[in-house]
């Protein structure tokens, strides 16, 4: 299915905006983005995967954003880029339905509370509660039925989608987006134990999120106990992540779907967790880190690199008897340990 919206553009303006090169009639315009099998006459293309190859030769598009070296195999315009996959993310942008329906303004049944600080073009849809203190920078857009608790900054140029819930004093930086389900600042999970029952901890901190960073559908990031849980800048957030109390993420690292990471455990910059990453609380992972997907990850890392956990999926009578000898491996071990000390001692 291919994206469309009143946009439309001359290959020559799309190719000044990419800084692509242009080869062919730049006074041509299009007005949706498809891929190469779905592309029409009047929708710009892309090629960023060698597997889709088999599709260009037969291409409808007006365009294809494409790399140089298959550049001979593009049977119609094109837009040359050495990276089309970033190419199609910006031009992607740009086609996006979502921006010919943001209209400036206070819908008339949103609640916004009086002396709240608000920015210019501003919108903020039905059913939407700005609470007292609260301040909007210019541009921002609060969807329908969002609520932004009392003293909580929303930074210029960001995006609540439908249903966000910021909560008191959170402070989220510019450029944001917030998908629909989300929640920012609500209590971590801070009991202490008697013997027989739960005292619940107060949590006095705050949720400090950075510029262009993004949070998918129904994910929760948790206040902090005392200082603040802080998500760096362009930290990118799947749908349904935990994150606890106090934690900290540096610049530009991304997590997958489903990744839980435990209270205070710090994160750094340009880490990658996959799906289903567990990491334990109070650890350290340091910069340039890579935790393949459902990996669960219990002492700090301090070096770059690739890092696994788990086994991969096998037939269930192989696992059943793989896990038994996963049970007998101290005791192997040890064994092992005494004939290498004996071969050593004869």
């Amino acid at each position: 299915m291919k994206m469309t919206t009143p946009f439309t553009c001359s290959l020559a303006e799309l190719a000044q905006r990419l800084g692509a090169t242009l080869v062919g009639d730049g006074e041509r315009r299009v007005t949706g983005l498809a891929t190469l099998s779905d592309a029409g006459p009047q929708d710009i293309s892309f090629l960023a995967n060698k597997a889709y190859l088999k599709y260009l030769t037969e291409t409808r598009a007006a365009a294809v954003l494409i790399h140089p070296a298959h550049a001979a195999d593009c049977p119609t315009a094109r837009l040359e880029l050495d990276n089309p996959y970033l190419g199609y993310a910006q031009l992607s942008r740009l086609f996006d339905p979502f921006n010919a329906q943001v209209t400036a303004g206070i819908h008339e049944t949103a609640w916004v509370a009086e002396g709240v600080s608000i920015g210019r073009n501003v919108s903020v849809g039905p059913q939407a509660v700005i609470e007292a203190g609260v301040t909007l920078g210019d541009d921002v857009v609060i969807g329908a039925g969002s609520v932004v608790g009392c003293d909580a900054v929303i930074g210029s140029g960001s995006l609540l989608h439908a249903n966000v819930t910021v909560y008191h004093g959170v402070i989220v930086g510019a450029r944001a987006i917030l998908h629909s389900g989300c929640v920012i600042g609500a209590d971590g999970f801070g009991f202490a134990h008697d013997g027989q029952a739960w005292h619940k901890i107060a949590q006095l901190g705050g949720v400090v999120l950075g510029d262009d960073v993004e949070v998918g559908s129904c994910s929760s990031i948790d206040r902090g106990a005392l200082g603040d849980t802080v998500i760096g800048n362009d930290v990118k957030i799947d749908s349904q992540v935990q994150i606890a109390h106090n934690v900290q993420i540096g610049d530009h690292t991304a997590l997958a779907g489903c990744v839980g990471i435990a209270g205070s455990t710090r994160v750094g910059r340009h880490c990658m967790l996959g799906g289903g990453v567990g990491l334990a609380g109070h650890l350290t992972i340091g910069d340039g880190v890579q935790v393949t997907g459902m990996s669960l990850v219990t002492n700090s890392i301090t070096e770059p690199g690739v890092y696994s956990s788990g086994t991969g999926a096998m037939n269930n009578a192989l696992w059943r008897k793989n896990a038994v000898r996963f049970k007998q491996l101290d005791d192997i071990a040890k064994r092992l340990a005494r004939l290498e000390r004996d071969n050593r001692d004869a």
